[in-house]
């Protein structure tokens, strides 16, 4: 059986001081650290490279999530690699052969994920799920933090966990669900019943004083909703 995994954004920690931010949310609970990587291309927005990945992979004992919202993104795999990503995730609109892609991210040790945003159809879950070792649906549309949670997830994420079950009846094979935009305290166990079972919290835990305090009310809600991961 899966655990579920809070893995906080550093897209809305103090760069200023990031290796202490990663370091103290860390000891507050965070499972995996989540890097988001943005081009300005891709979308609307700059933040962090693979040397920023480099720099605080001695600080971190727990998996780095690396979201590569970059095009092209082939190019830019191995260097995350190297850098010290253990889980390596891109956009299907980001790169021209998916399956190139995925194979080139587990080539390099790393797990490989396929990111959805709200409005991009999941077809492209069909022919690569044996490459996959996770799925990552966007709740907001990507480049900033602080948005609100989209409804419509609930439902892709319903979706996506029906795929992913009947795949893992047939190969015994799991791969994460991991959620992305405005998970908060207040609903992070309704998108837990909707199938995910990582989640991705930026704003909801940077934003607040005590770290550990909200990623334990988080759990909480978890461990309250009676869901199962």
């Amino acid at each position: 059986m899966a655990q579920f995994h809070i893995a906080p954004s550093i897209l809305s920690a103090d760069f200023s001081r990031l290796g202490e931010e990663v370091c103290n949310v860390i000891a507050a609970g965070a499972d995996w650290i989540h890097f988001d990587v943005m081009d300005n291309h891709f979308v609307p927005n700059l933040t962090i490279g693979p040397m920023v990945c480099e720099a605080i992979r001695p600080h971190v004992d727990v998996p780095i999530d690396a979201h590569l919202m970059v095009e092209p993104v082939d190019r830019i795999v191995p260097d995350f690699a190297k850098a010290g990503a253990n889980v390596i995730s891109f956009h299907p609109e980001g790169s021209v052969h998916i399956d190139r892609t995925l194979s080139l991210i587990r080539d390099h040790g790393c797990k490989a994920g396929l990111v959805f945003n709200p409005a991009t159809p999941l077809n492209y879950l069909d022919h690569v799920m044996d490459k996959l070792d996770l799925v990552l649906i966007m709740s907001v549309n990507p480049g900033f933090g602080g948005q609100s949670f989209i409804p419509e997830a609930l439902n892709k994420l319903r979706e996506v966990r029906a795929k992913l079950d009947a795949y893992r009846e047939r190969t015994g094979r799991y791969i994460h669900l991991e959620v992305d935009g405005g998970v908060k305290v207040d609903n992070i166990a309704e998108i837990a019943a909707a199938g995910a079972d990582t989640f991705v919290a930026g704003s909801a835990i940077f934003g607040k004083h005590d770290y550990k305090q909200v990623i334990d009310e988080m759990c909480a809600e978890l461990a309250k909703s009676g869901v199962q991961a």
